[in-house]
């Protein structure tokens, strides 16, 4: 094996001989003049032979450091390229993606595995800014938005999926309810989704009916920020029911809180089915009723134009695109 030249060396040496001064090549490299000298000295020994000659207050190449210049001093460069290409390339792969907290926490995290397959070499960090924002200016290069385009008209903005609400509860909620209510709710409905699939009227009505008595009959779960205080009208609206009050103790600012009220038993919820669609195929929520489309909200792609260029970011859109085309499966079907 061939002896190892220190890099060390090799820098110093290069700094010296373009610089013309030890005590710039230190300044230059963030080292003190000392160790600049011994790095050269250690050259020179392991070459056998001088490098440089003083001349004045300069130091200068001797014939036989430029044409060891000659030889080094590109090779060098062609490390530096070769290393600076192996950063870029693995700063391409890293990809800042924002998302609200809720579909991060529900929606994201149960995905991770996912994406891993699709694309291993993909690095995705996950921000949880709110609203709208300057993507560049917060180091963000792909939101995964949960509201409406306008807000996002300078940036490249495509239409994932459309936004519904469901209503959802814990299954030891229902469970309950046929022990200690049997007067009011029938234990037979099932006002899961599934039963909404009948072609019966008779079958909706009781169910509508079930569903009501249900609002009437157990707290209510409310989730009251700004982009979020508008779920239960929309919901009750669809079913021509009046909005229910919300109880003391479970109105949240934030939906992730609301979901983690509705796991334990504690209400019923109206939210976004993105953001409990695995726990009801879990089994740790219960859908109830039908979907209701959401008119104030759809989700969206969205990234600076010049990002479309990056292939990470194509990568990752054509997932987001796979993951938000695949059709919704038909939770809590129950055999009577």
């Amino acid at each position: 094996m061939k002896k190892l030249v220190p890099v060390k060396s090799i820098y110093a040496f290069i700094a010296v001989a373009e610089t013309g001064s030890m005590t710039e090549a230190a300044s230059l490299l963030f080292v003190s003049h000392s160790a600049i000298s011994q790095a050269i000295k250690s050259l020179e020994q392991q070459i056998n032979k001088p490098l440089f000659q003083r001349v004045g207050r300069r130091v200068v190449l001797n014939e036989d450091g430029k044409r060891y210049y000659r030889k080094v001093a590109p090779a060098l460069e062609q490390i530096i390229d070769a290393t600076a290409e192996a950063a870029h390339v693995a700063n391409e792969n890293r990809i800042t993606l924002n998302m609200v907290n809720s579909l991060a926490m529900h929606w994201w995290i149960p995905r991770v595995p996912s994406i891993q397959a699709f694309s291993p070499m993909l690095d995705i960090r996950i921000s949880t800014l709110t609203g709208a924002f300057n993507l560049d200016s917060e180091g963000v290069d792909i939101a995964l938005v949960h509201g409406v385009p306008d807000e996002w008209q300078n940036f490249h903005c495509e239409k994932l999926g459309s936004d519904d609400l469901v209503l959802v509860c814990s299954p030891s909620l229902l469970e309950n309810l046929s022990v200690t209510q049997a007067h009011t709710i029938n234990p037979n409905t099932d006002l899961s989704i599934s039963s909404t699939t009948s072609s019966h009227d008779t079958a909706n009505t009781n169910l509508v009916a079930e569903l009501k008595t249900l609002l009437q009959s157990q707290p209510i779960i409310g989730v009251v920020n700004n982009r979020r205080k508008h779920d239960w009208q929309v919901w009750c609206d669809n079913y021509g029911f009046e909005l229910p009050n919300f109880h003391s103790h479970l109105t949240f600012n934030v939906s992730i809180q609301a979901v983690q009220a509705a796991t334990r038993s504690l209400g019923i919820l109206v939210t976004h089915r993105l953001f409990v669609k695995d726990d009801i195929s879990l089994g740790s929520l219960v859908e109830l009723g039908e979907p209701v489309v959401n008119p104030h909200q759809d989700f969206y792609f969205v990234c600076s134009k010049n990002k479309l260029k990056q292939e990470s970011v194509l990568k990752l859109r054509s997932w987001l695109q796979n993951e938000f085309a695949q059709p919704e499966p038909n939770f809590n079907v129950k055999q009577h």
